[in-house]
């Protein structure tokens, strides 16, 4: 029943809102949301309750749908309209009309997308919770991003080539002349090849001239990039020893050893990635060896993705993190296009043009969209799991996870055969991906499997709910965020073996943590965590109110708190416990290294 009515993926966030009295005031603070994050649908005629959705439908939906037209296109309501035609529809069942608004994600020169004549008091962005208010510092983000003028373009007043390392400037020439030794460029004096990779320039409109932040960036020296660009870190951590008291084992950070720039930063960390990739050699056509394989391209663009794309002004640095099973690259930022466009390719919007013209001189940071079907290429010529990229908020964060697992290995084959027989053995390949997916990251969502598959949205669906009928997987959640497991598994842990732990906490961001009555949890914390999971949404000071009093007598990490909760475990940490730990509401357990996969949380004052 209304099948109609309901979103075509399980990623597509979806509203439902109650349209009595005509086109409701919250509308607009939802399609702001929607649009400065993923986008979503609003179905306008419904009203949610505790106990389940009430299908009223609109008393006139011509009517509501010619407000809404006047509404969008008057700009003291709201900043911008986004919607066209196709973007509105009515859909009719059972003799009551509904109106559908599918609200895109807002281009990066249209956000944010406010309510009201003010950006500062009328943004709003969409997390688990539901919609909220922007915080300044996120509207002056968004604001920023709308420029034509590239992050690193600007001139940093009284910085000049004096800030540059004169060794990294020699060693970049030279990688630029193996590559392209004939390239009028290099005829030119350094100076001379500082203009004109846009490392120093003149401003013509105020006449400043030195250097600018992509010259800090690339060629500065640490104590000059320090200066200029207080936010600025990098951290490579490699983790690759199974004993749990190694935290890491070789870690690369500004530690007064090296000029710690972002070319140093990239020779030393490609350098560690590629060294330890089991890849066999190939032969050229001259039959020489050939230890650069569509793997290590693909890994070089990883790397010189996080840095182009990063916003140096945001919090947290980039971060590389190398694993026995996958390596994960994250930086600030959002992203500047949908995730549908990033999959799709061939879209280029880069914060960072002239650090991504730099790389491009030495054979990295690919234009015209094209970086990610180079990752993509590189991990399928491995028969690995497909990258998958994950978005977070408060701090904005982007990552990029590269599992090196296989698509389906041997023994998980084994396992869901015995599991499941006939069942399994007759799935097509995309049914196949879905329940293989499941089963190593913990969950499965209609988003990730585009990753991994490439398919329509509405053929995922269909998949999907195909083998929830068919007793394969069980869907976690009706609407929102909706993610499916294995049938039988509890949602707390859904694999055993060494390496899929290792994998999933780390990996299993797109859904939220889920629990059933796993036996490591009292019945004591499952009644506190009741709330969170009978409700979908609760205010955010309800939910720090929660965590407070799961953690009043005992150390909960973020994946632990998001399988109570019934919530993503990062966005926990990114929009709630972060900010609990900054305003002296929960203490770390390591509060030496904040990053840490096990961290954990107590609340203030209770006994250690």
């Amino acid at each position: 029943m209304f099948a109609a009515l309901q979103p075509t993926s399980e990623s597509i966030d979806t509203e439902f809102k109650s349209a009595r009295g005509g086109l409701p005031g919250s509308f607009w603070e939802t399609y702001s949301a929607m649009a400065n994050t993923q986008g979503g649908t609003i179905v306008l005629g419904v009203v949610e309750k505790d106990t389940g959705l009430a299908w009223e439908g609109v008393p006139d939906a011509a009517q509501l749908r010619t407000v809404l037209w006047n509404q969008l296109n008057d700009r003291q309501k709201v900043s911008r309209n986004l919607l066209t035609d196709a973007d509105i529809r009515t859909v009719t069942d059972a003799g009551r009309s509904f109106v559908v608004v599918h609200v895109p994600r807002a281009p990066r020169r249209d956000r944010p997308v406010y309510v009201g004549p003010n950006p500062l008091s009328g943004s709003y962005r969409r997390a688990e919770d539901g919609d909220y208010r922007c915080s300044d510092e996120e509207v002056r983000r968004m604001l920023a991003d709308q420029s034509d003028v590239p992050a690193d373009a600007v001139v940093v007043e009284h910085f000049g080539m004096g800030d540059f390392d004169g060794d990294t400037v020699k060693q970049y020439r030279n990688r630029f002349a193996s590559r392209d030794p004939d390239h009028p460029w290099l005829s030119e004096d350094d100076a001379g090849l500082m203009v004109k990779l846009g490392a120093v320039r003149r401003d013509r409109a105020s006449g400043l001239e030195g250097a600018t932040v992509a010259g800090l960036l690339m060629f500065g020296t640490f104590a000059a990039l320090r200066e200029a660009l207080p936010a600025f870190h990098v951290d490579y951590r490699e983790k690759l020893s199974a004993d749990p008291a190694v935290r890491w084992t070789d870690r690369v950070v500004p530690d007064g050893t090296w000029e710690s720039n972002v070319f140093q930063f990239y020779q030393r960390v490609v350098q560690r990635l590629s060294a330890d990739l089991k890849i066999p050699f190939q032969l050229s056509r001259e039959l020489y060896r050939k230890d650069d394989t569509i793997v290590h391209e693909a890994l070089r663009e990883a790397v010189v993705n996080a840095l182009i794309h990063a916003d140096y002004r945001g919090q947290g640095g980039i971060v590389i993190e190398r694993y026995p099973d996958r390596i994960e690259l994250s930086n600030p930022g959002s992203l500047l296009v949908s995730r549908g466009q990033l999959l799709r390719g061939s879209v280029s919007e880069c914060r960072n043009k002239s650090l991504q013209l730099m790389f491009q001189m030495i054979g990295g940071g690919e234009k015209a969209g094209s970086g990610m079907d180079k990752i993509r290429s590189g991990w399928r010529s491995q028969h690995w799991r497909s990258p998958k990229v994950e978005e977070s908020l408060q701090p904005d964060r982007v990552k990029l996870v590269l599992p090196m697992v296989s698509l389906i290995p041997p023994e998980v084959n084994e396992e869901l055969r015995g599991r499941f027989g006939a069942r399994f053995v007759g799935l097509d390949k995309t049914a196949v991906q879905a329940v293989v997916t499941a089963r190593i990251e913990g969950s499965v969502t209609n988003g990730r499997m585009q990753e991994v598959t490439g398919e329509h949205p509405k053929d995922i669906t269909v998949v999907l709910q195909t083998l929830v009928r068919d007793g394969l997987l069980t869907q976690q959640n009706q609407r929102r965020w909706a993610s499916y497991r294995l049938a039988g598994d509890s949602p707390q842990s859904p694999v055993d073996s060494p390496q899929s732990m290792e994998y999933s906490p780390q990996s299993a961001g797109d859904s939220p943590q889920s629990l059933g009555d796993s036996p490591q949890f009292t019945p004591e914390l499952l009644a506190l965590a009741e709330p969170a999971r009978r409700h979908a949404r609760l205010p955010a000071a309800a939910m720090r109110s929660l965590i407070a009093t799961l953690c009043a007598q005992r150390w909960l990490t973020s994946r632990e708190l998001g399988a109570l909760l019934q919530r993503d475990a990062d966005n926990l940490q990114t929009r709630l416990l972060t900010a609990m730990v900054r305003e002296g509401l929960l203490v770390l357990r390591f509060p030496d290294v904040p990053n840490r996969p096990d961290q954990a949380y107590r609340s203030l004052g209770t006994k250690t």
